[in-house]
């Protein structure tokens, strides 16, 4: 799968064109969001150097390798797409929903070259670029969301899946209550506690929605029950488990890629239905804790 280097202010550009027309029958189109503190335009908080490069990296996890991607433009097309997040969160929450409107127009247009939809991925405030992109797509442009730690609101998500694109998106919405800290900062200074983040998923329950928390043994056990056994062991506080958690690029490759393979009714079936608590992370004692190294 070939990897290409997109920022929001550059548009759809011929060679994106180029190799999207040129994607063979059954290739999959996917797009690699970050989140808050990345800059393209500053070398040191370059996204396309740090997860979203296409080497391995010593420091942290290469998305496209964790995907599996080799650079075959056999086996599809992927999109590490940048845009500025550094400064503070208002700043960068907004600049989040500009860049999802740019990566609108981009995803209408792969689609339409293509001849397929295109599945996004993105971690917190990415989370919040590829919802904010269902709103201005076209209908069935994009296939499957995977959010990792999404830095969003319930109702902010809830109506962009009111869009044509929304209602026919699927979403896989991974929490961890090691993030309840993080979603509880964005709760307070953006919202002033009045509006609940999607660490418990939405309000009402849609059938093209799903949630996975990924710190609980259920859940765990479910995954490998399909075929994804995924490292153990619960954190008190961490954003960034969704990506670290030895495994998990395992299962989102498949459910990207081979969505077919993954329907939402079989992960549904599978999963446990009510999340952990609030709080139950920082509450728990060591050895609960210890217990899903087990």
């Amino acid at each position: 799968m070939a990897v290409i280097q997109l920022n929001a202010e550059q548009g759809m550009t011929p060679d994106l064109q180029r190799a999207a027309r040129a994607l063979p029958d059954g290739a999959p189109i996917l797009v690699m969001l970050h989140g808050y503190r990345y800059s393209p335009a500053h070398p040191a908080h370059d996204p396309h150097r740090h997860i979203l490069s296409p080497v391995p990296l010593r420091h942290t996890t290469s998305w496209p390798c964790a995907l599996g991607l080799n650079g075959s433009p056999d086996h599809g097309l992927a999109i590490g797409f940048g845009w500025e997040a550094r400064g503070t969160l208002r700043a960068a929450y907004d600049r989040a929903g500009a860049a999802g409107q740019a990566l609108a127009d981009i995803l209408s247009q792969l689609a339409q070259l293509s001849g397929r939809s295109v599945g996004l991925i993105g971690h917190s405030l990415g989370g919040r670029v590829a919802l904010q992109s269902l709103q201005g797509s076209d209908a069935g442009s994009v296939g499957r969301v995977i959010l990792l730690n999404a830095a969003e609101f319930r109702d902010t998500a809830d109506a962009a899946l009111s869009h044509p694109a929304g209602r026919q998106a699927e979403i896989i919405n991974v929490t961890a209550r090691e993030n309840d800290p993080f979603d509880f900062v964005l709760e307070q200074l953006l919202a002033r506690g009045r509006r609940r983040a999607l660490g418990f998923g939405l309000e009402r329950s849609r059938t093209n929605w799903v949630d996975l928390q990924i710190d609980d043994g259920a859940t765990l056990d479910a995954l490998a029950d399909l075929g994804f056994p995924t490292e153990r062991g619960a954190r008190r506080l961490s954003h960034w488990t969704p990506y670290l958690r030895g495994g998990l690029f395992d299962f989102y490759r498949a459910a990207l890629c081979h969505p077919w393979a993954l329907p939402l009714g079989l992960l549904r079936h599978h999963l446990p239905v009510r999340p952990h608590p609030r709080w139950s992370r920082l509450l728990a004692a060591p050895a609960a804790l210890g217990a899903m190294r087990a």
